[in-house]
């Protein structure tokens, strides 16, 4: 089990009804006195457009919405019409929400198909060292090099007909058809697998058995994971939906705050 989840209270990460409203921030730039009636407006659709994230709001406690969809860009531009999510956009995000004190949480929407390994695994270890509460939730799907990303928060929910495929490393274009190109891809995919185990309840064996089944798929070795395999399987913490990650997260932000109060 990760030690670096966070334990809520007994009733914490439920699904419960709110009185306020989640409402859009006016602008993250400003001081938090947020009015529950707030429009949205031009400025809200910019930003939604161009970095694929919102600013919340429910009775005072700021929420900073991420969304990591299509593949992950790494060190290699990917074609103009391939939907893609820039690691270099989304680390300077996560830092400045991290340091932030208006911003009290952290929630991400994922629906991935994966992409470079490196840039999904430098996302997902800011991800996981980061103090404020983080939930994710899959959504749609959740796959290859999106585990790590799911895995990487406090806590993590998938939607109950969200999938996440489980398979090894690969590559495309030229390679080097010696014992050292193997050994790479075996250490490569060790990174992925430990990282995995360290921040869920699945255990590095299980989670190899599930990498290479030939059973499955096709075209290729691995396996497909839907809403609640993924949570039995100890992949996921929880089935659930927007409202219950939304709940969760309000929930952490609480209990984080009354410590550190408290110390």
């Amino acid at each position: 089990m990760n030690s670096k989840k966070y334990h809520s209270s007994k009733g914490n990460c439920q699904n419960r009804n709110k009185a306020s409203e989640d409402t859009f921030v006016q602008n993250p730039s400003e001081e938090p006195a947020i009015q529950s009636d707030s429009p949205i407006n031009e400025q809200h659709t910019e930003q939604i457009n161009e970095t694929g994230s919102v600013i919340v709001n429910r009775d005072g406690r700021i929420v900073h919405c991420l969304t990591i969809v299509g593949q992950i860009e790494g060190h290699y531009i990917l074609p103009s019409q391939s939907k893609a999510t820039k690691y270099e956009h989304v680390i300077p995000q996560l830092v400045s929400v991290e340091e932030d004190d208006r911003i009290h949480g952290l929630l991400i929407l994922l629906n991935t198909c994966g992409g470079d390994v490196e840039a999904g695994l430098a996302i997902a270890e800011v991800i996981a060292g980061m103090k404020k509460p983080v939930v994710s939730i899959v959504l749609g799907g959740g796959h290859s090099i999106g585990i790590p990303l799911a895995v990487s928060s406090k806590h993590s929910f998938i939607a109950q007909s969200a999938s996440m495929t489980v398979h090894p490393v690969r590559t495309t274009g030229l390679t080097v058809g010696a014992p050292q190109t193997f050994e790479y891809f075996r250490r490569m995919q060790d990174r992925i697998t430990t990282f995995v185990s360290d921040n869920s309840s699945i255990s590095k064996e299980r989670y190899n058995e599930l990498v290479l089944n030939t059973g499955e798929l096709v075209l290729d070795i691995g396996t497909i994971l839907e809403g609640k395999e993924a949570v039995d399987e100890g992949l996921i913490d929880s089935v659930g939906t927007l409202s219950d990650a939304m709940d969760c997260l309000y929930d952490m932000i609480e209990e984080y705050e009354n410590e550190k109060t408290a110390n």
